[in-house]
């Protein structure tokens, strides 16, 4: 309009510097209107001669010498007419076409409800870059080819945490972070982790014969020396163990023989010292690892994450606190066995026969079948640093989505580290050139970390939680883990909040496979997104910390080396044998072409979620989930009041836990609502809603608990007393009568974990005031 104005000033009057200033007046002295225009230097000449307030009578006052200016003579009169005529047409096109840009922006809700494409919509805060363009710069920016020279810097023979290899990668990251022009710096943490005993090995003898000197060994086993008869226990699971009893079996102080696989290490051991165990012995068995029969197994059997010995706060500088020990901790010995070790002491078993569904041994093991398992491991503490590099986004910058790997591993660690610290560092790369050179503005900032001690059980990650917990809570929305992201090519697994499916189910609609013929959904999800990608999210998962403990909404992802329900078991980790060489035979020499496509996944997702006005989290998927998980719980207190009605009298009422759960309903749909009528031209509104979306999987730990004596206090995947799943266990210990069992107890935890979801439910209605209202 500005351009308009100058234009006609200059036809009107010829003065290159003056603009025109239109004051549409009645004529008042004759039938006709006319139109009068006054330029700005006979403003200025007016305003000298009569002063800036005196206006009163400027009809009278202009008219002669506008008319003496311009003339009144028809022509004139013409010129002036058709110039009021484009004016009003120039403006009235601009007032449409602002107008119908309003309607056809899109709403908030896209990104939260439907999860539809997204037409392009400026905020004038940052340029929005089309979403295809995004992912073409992507593609362009990583490929295979690309990988080679990374894996060749970043892998190592020996990067075991604090040690010089691991701080020599740590300065490699470090450097190319600031090669990437992004702010980077380094965490320290002093921790504790046990190492093996100073001899190199501990021992193991059975039946007096000679001593087992096994290489690997288990970090956090309790020390000493017990001797204890044999018994096979299979993986070691719960319901292996009960199996077991109902033999009519006695596990105390029995030394458990169970296979690495199917659960992690740490619940084998914590499952046998609940049955009453002295020890449990590990080994690698030869169908589940493609391994020598003589090669060390390593690892770590705390039942939690982080430096055990300073449970729920951070190991920074040498923390002065009283001597503590998480609670995770075992107090039974756990040791690895090689698999010919297991071999030579599961054909010496005697008593009853293993289960047919078992296989592979003959006997479980009798009374006289005697093992000494004597462990020696040293507690040490190590320095230990974390690397970190940031994107700033350019409207929310301090709402920020950190992509992690850890650096360390036992030996090579080819795939547990060295792939997934390549990824890292070329996804960094990336991200970064489209930053520099290609116009692209994320929203908000994406955070790189390099992690140490991953294999002590996510040490550095949940260090760094414990030391930011505050904040991070409150301004981290999603973690993405690239912890794994190759250990095969014949299955792909993802683990993730539910808040995250729909945005990982359009990613891998839009991720092509190896052959780029296929999407990674037509491939793998072959219809079934939940029941052929989606997999529990376990305690040894790198992204469990953040999700159960820190409640950021979390993924974990990685291409498999079969399709089984355990794809989590890889067929070198935690051995000497995780070299680059290994991890061809098991991908067809197809390692750089699927961390390519890995990186691309998860570019996928960091992008479209700094990408978008909206945090691309539904927080509709969980009202499915709580309501089912209520149900379940009704069904079993309906059972308990029947079968004990002396334990759970008829005054425990569902009634409470039902609103809960109708209110988390009411409360999601009603977000919806309010995204449909917002606007992405308000971004202090955008701002709100995210805000709100934020704060339900925080919301979702129980305030009620510790996070020293329960660090994960998610309802619905944490473990504790709190949780959803241990009040469905504890009703049925009371529908059975078990001794353990508390009515009072369970009361107690059912309010909390009632109030807990209603707490989530208010927080996610927003403002106060609404409440009653809204839900």
């Amino acid at each position: 309009m500005d351009q308009a104005r100058s234009k006609i000033s200059k036809i009107f009057n010829g003065e290159p510097h003056s603009y025109t200033r239109f004051n549409l007046t009645q004529n008042m002295e004759g039938d006709n209107s006319q139109v009068e225009m006054k330029l700005s230097s006979d403003i200025d000449e007016e305003a000298g001669e009569n002063g800036v307030g005196d206006n009163r009578n400027h009809n009278s006052n202009r008219k002669p010498y506008v008319a003496q200016k311009l003339g009144r003579t028809p022509k004139n009169l013409c010129f002036m007419a058709a110039a009021t005529l484009l004016i009003f047409i120039i403006g009235y096109l601009i007032g449409y076409l602002v107008h119908r840009k309003k309607d056809l922006a899109p709403t908030c809700a896209a990104s939260v409800v439907r999860f539809d494409e997204a037409v392009a919509h400026e905020t004038g805060a940052a340029s929005l870059m089309d979403w295809d363009d995004v992912k073409k710069l992507l593609a362009q920016k990583v490929t295979a080819a690309k990988f080679e020279p990374v894996f060749r810097e970043f892998s190592s023979a020996n990067h075991r945490a604090g040690s010089p290899d691991d701080d020599a990668l740590a300065n490699k990251v470090m450097k190319k972070f600031k090669e990437y022009g992004m702010k980077s710096w380094t965490d320290e943490h002093f921790v504790k982790v046990q190492d093996p005993p100073a001899s190199g090995s501990n021992r193991v003898v059975f039946k007096n014969g000679s001593a087992m000197r096994p290489e690997g060994f288990l970090s956090y086993s309790a020390t000493g020396e017990v001797t204890g008869a044999a018994l096979y226990a299979h993986y070691g699971q719960e319901n292996e163990f009960a199996l077991l009893q109902d033999k009519s079996i006695n596990l105390t102080g029995r030394v458990m023989l169970v296979r690495a696989g199917r659960i992690s290490l740490a619940e084998k051991v914590a499952n046998a010292a609940k049955m009453g165990a002295s020890a449990v012995l590990i080994y690698p068995d030869p169908t589940d690892y493609l391994i020598s029969d003589t090669t060390p197994l390593f690892g770590h059997v705390h039942m939690g994450s982080g430096d055990p010995y300073t449970p729920g706060f951070p190991s920074f500088n040498h923390t002065q606190f009283p001597p503590v020990q998480s609670s995770g901790l075992p107090k039974i010995l756990a040791q690895t066995i090689t698999a010919s070790m297991a071999i030579s002491i599961l054909r010496q078993l005697g008593g009853q026969d293993v289960p047919a569904t078992w296989g592979g041994v003959n006997k479980l093991g009798e009374e006289s079948d005697l093992i000494t398992v004597d462990v020696k491991n040293i507690l040490t503490e190590k320095k230990i640093n974390n690397v970190f590099g940031v994107i700033k986004g350019f409207v929310d910058a301090d709402r920020y989505v950190v992509i992690g790997a850890q650096r360390d591993a036992w030996g090579p660690g080819f795939a547990a580290s060295t792939v997934g610290t390549s990824v890292l560092v070329e996804l960094a790369r990336s991200i970064s050139e489209m930053v520099k050179n290609d116009g692209f503005k994320p929203r908000r900032s994406i955070v790189f970390a390099s992690w140490s001690a991953g294999e002590y059980g996510s040490v550095g990650a949940t260090e760094w939680l414990e030391g930011y917990v505050s904040s991070l809570s409150m301004k981290a929305f999603s973690y993405i883990n690239l912890d794994r992201v190759v250990t095969g090519q014949k299955g792909f697994k993802v683990a993730a909040s539910p808040l995250m499916h729909s945005l990982i189910e359009s990613t891998l609609s839009e991720v092509k496979s190896q052959n780029k013929a296929e999407t990674l959904s037509s491939r793998f999800a072959k219809g079934n997104f939940e029941t052929n990608v989606l997999v529990p999210m376990t305690l040894d998962n790198a992204a469990y910390p953040f999700l159960a403990f820190s409640g950021i909404p979390s993924v974990s992802f990685g291409f498999t080396s079969d399709n089984s329900p355990y794809p989590q078991v890889s067929k070198f980790f935690g051995t000497k044998l995780d070299t680059r060489e290994k991890l061809n035979m098991v991908t067809d020499n197809q390692v750089s072409q699927l961390a390519e496509i890995a990186t691309r996944f998860a570019g996928h997702m960091a992008l479209r979620l700094v990408h978008d006005h909206l945090l691309r989290l539904d927080v509709m998927k969980y009202d499915k989930i709580i309501r089912t998980r209520v149900a379940q719980i009704n069904v079993k207190v309906i059972s308990v009041q029947k079968m004990q009605p002396r334990l759970l009298p008829k005054d425990l009422t569902m009634q409470w836990l039902f609103s809960a759960s109708g209110s988390y309903g009411r409360a999601s749909r009603n977000l919806a609502s309010d995204i449909q009528n917002s606007d992405l031209e308000d971004i202090e509104m955008c701002r709100i809603i995210n805000d709100r979306i934020m704060a339900v999987e925080r919301n979702l730990l129980s305030p009620f608990v510790s996070p020293r004596e329960n660090p994960f206090r998610h309802i619905l995947v944490g473990s504790g007393s709190h949780s959803l799943k241990a009040l469905s266990d504890h009703l049925e210990a009371l529908r059975t009568a078990n001794p353990e069992a508390d009515a009072n107890l369970f009361r107690n935890q059912f309010a909390l974990a009632t109030w807990t979801i209603q707490g989530c439910a208010n927080s996610l209605a927003g403002d106060v005031w609404s409440l009653d209202n809204e839900i």
